[in-house]
């Protein structure tokens, strides 16, 4: 069968190595893929083995967010890791090269890894470059913003229609330190990606000089034996956790690094997260709290420049293994950083001196949940709350201007098993910016945040409200009490009133009965343990 579709002896005495991507026609953050992927291949072959290219799927959360298709985004990471697995074990491949591009193809691939063992690396497609509109930088962000200025009437349609004309200018994921460039860091840090290959952005004439590479470096760790749990170690997960708090990353870090470290069989928790941000400055001054893209961080020097820094301070473990045969310090050291540059700060004048997010805990969240810190300064807020069961009505009332200064924004059933899928809310909290209210209302929710959310916002909370969570039993006006500095999340209500509340409740149907979120419903587990299935 194989030598039908050309393949000889020779290709088949050689190991196996397959080329794995997600190239698909519903967004521009997996574009490049093939063309990446004939690359990679080129590399392969010229290192004595034979590539076997295959395709996974993608769901685009830009593209789906706000809207009923955003419930495939999380789900999709289970499928993608899924696929993977099985075509590498179906076909007996002897190692892999992942591309990766959007959101969850990231983290699924190094979760594939991870669990089949075999000899792999992952590389990211990359970066889009800034759209550029009236004088300034775009992300995909400032058009969720815009909609919640145009509904606040602080822009007309004509400026609401040019900002998202010009945002996506052409290949590569999300621009800002969102949830792609953020896994991208993370995977760099973890040591499954090439030093220095993931930064690279999409359009960059450098990016097929580095996939064939890739290419030949997979050929490598196949002949060597290195496999990804030899690398994926605690003390290069805590380098991952690291990145993603000196980076002001995407809230999402903390479902992946869960979910990569319980497919590597490597113990973490959520409270692991708590301690490293805790250490970590946030030394990249990076969107959505910060004034640069990732093509600026790239021509700033990269990341070696960032794990110099992290280094110095004595932050990192610089002796992790990478895929690439380099320590985590070895790639510092050869790092060279643009004179002037002003993304990366020096360690003695962060942007802030704690990581992205703090784990709080209380009465409203018993198993945790994630308060986003990056790019806000608030660390109490105490509110009313005003309730919704489900993205959609909270956006409603936001776009028609009845959330007020003070309120908390309380969004329940949008959890794993609520939604399913956990949906990102940043058509609210976009919203919300849009509207001018950023600074005097906070949200909390069981759904996720995107990577372009800012603002005092709480996420993940657990256990979500479809599953009995005390969230369920929150009413409008109930006065919520969030606290950073102690680590604290409460509705201010006795043990009582609660239960009661509670004793009266009833899990409400679910919303799909059969189908591939049914499935994912009844087999995935709590935010606080990485919303694995």
């Amino acid at each position: 069968m194989l030598h039908a579709i050309g393949f000889t002896d020779d290709d088949l005495a050689r190991p196996l190595i397959g080329v794995g991507h997600s190239w698909i026609e519903t967004m521009p953050c997996n574009w490049n893929h093939r063309e990446l992927a004939g690359r990679v291949k080129a590399g392969v072959r010229a290192a004595g083995a034979t590539p076997m290219e295959f395709n996974t799927i993608a769901i685009s959360d830009g593209v789906t967010m706000g809207t009923e298709g955003m419930k495939a985004s999380l789900v999709s990471r289970e499928v993608i890791a899924d696929s993977i697995e099985l075509v590498a074990r179906g076909h007996s491949f002897d190692g892999l090269v992942l591309i990766v591009g959007c959101d969850k193809t990231i983290p699924a691939a190094a979760m594939a890894l991870c669990r089949l063992d075999i000899p792999g690396v992952a590389l990211y497609s990359g970066t889009i470059e800034p759209g550029h509109h009236a004088g300034r930088d775009l992300t995909v962000q400032d058009v969720f913003e815009a909609v919640g200025a145009f509904n606040a009437g602080r822009i007309d349609a004509a400026e609401l229609r040019a900002v998202e004309a010009s945002a996506c200018p052409g290949a590569g994921a999300c621009g800002g330190q969102f949830t792609a460039n953020t896994m991208s860091c993370a995977l760099e840090f973890l040591g499954l990606s090439p030093g220095g290959g993931n930064a690279v952005p999409a359009v960059h004439p450098d990016k097929p000089r580095v996939a064939e590479a890739t290419g030949r470096l997979a050929a490598r760790l196949v002949a060597d034996g290195v496999t990804p749990r030899s690398i994926v170690t605690r003390d290069a997960l805590e380098n991952a956790i690291t990145s993603f708090a000196a980076t002001g990353g995407s809230t999402n870090a903390v479902l992946h690094l869960l979910a990569i470290a319980s497919e590597a069989g490597v113990e973490l928790t959520i409270d692991d997260f708590d301690v490293v941000c805790a250490r970590t400055p946030i030394l990249a001054d990076l969107r959505p709290g910060g004034r640069f893209v990732a093509t600026d961080l790239f021509a700033a020097g990269g990341l070696g420049v960032l794990m110099r820094r992290l280094l110095d301070i004595g932050l990192l473990h610089g002796d992790a293994m990478t895929v690439d045969s380099r320590t985590i310090a070895g790639i510092a050291a050869a790092a060279s950083e643009t004179p002037g540059q002003e993304v990366i700060r020096p360690s003695d004048r962060p942007l802030k001196p704690h990581g992205g997010v703090a784990v709080l805990r209380g009465n409203l969240a018993p198993e945790g949940c994630v308060a986003k810190l990056a790019g806000n300064d608030r660390a109490e807020h105490r509110g009313p709350a005003r309730v919704f069961d489900g993205e959609e009505a909270a956006f409603a009332a936001v776009r028609d201007g009845v959330i007020h200064p003070g309120e908390v924004v309380v969004i329940r059933f949008e959890g794993p098993v609520g939604g399913p899928g956990m949906r990102e809310m940043l058509a609210v909290t976009g919203a919300i910016v849009g509207a001018g209210l950023s600074d005097s209302v906070a949200l909390v929710t069981d759904g996720r945040f995107s990577g372009a959310t800012h603002g005092f916002m709480c996420a993940h909370v657990a256990p979500e409200a479809a599953l009995g969570g005390p969230i369920a039993a929150v009413r409008d006006g109930d006065m919520v009490h969030i606290d950073v500095d102690s680590r604290r999340i409460e509705v201010e209500l006795a043990h009582e009133e609660i239960d009661a509340r509670m004793a009266d409740w009833t899990a409400p149907e679910p919303p799909y009965r059969s189908g591939v979120f049914a499935k994912y419903a009844s087999t995935v587990g709590s935010a606080s343990l990485g919303a694995v299935t």
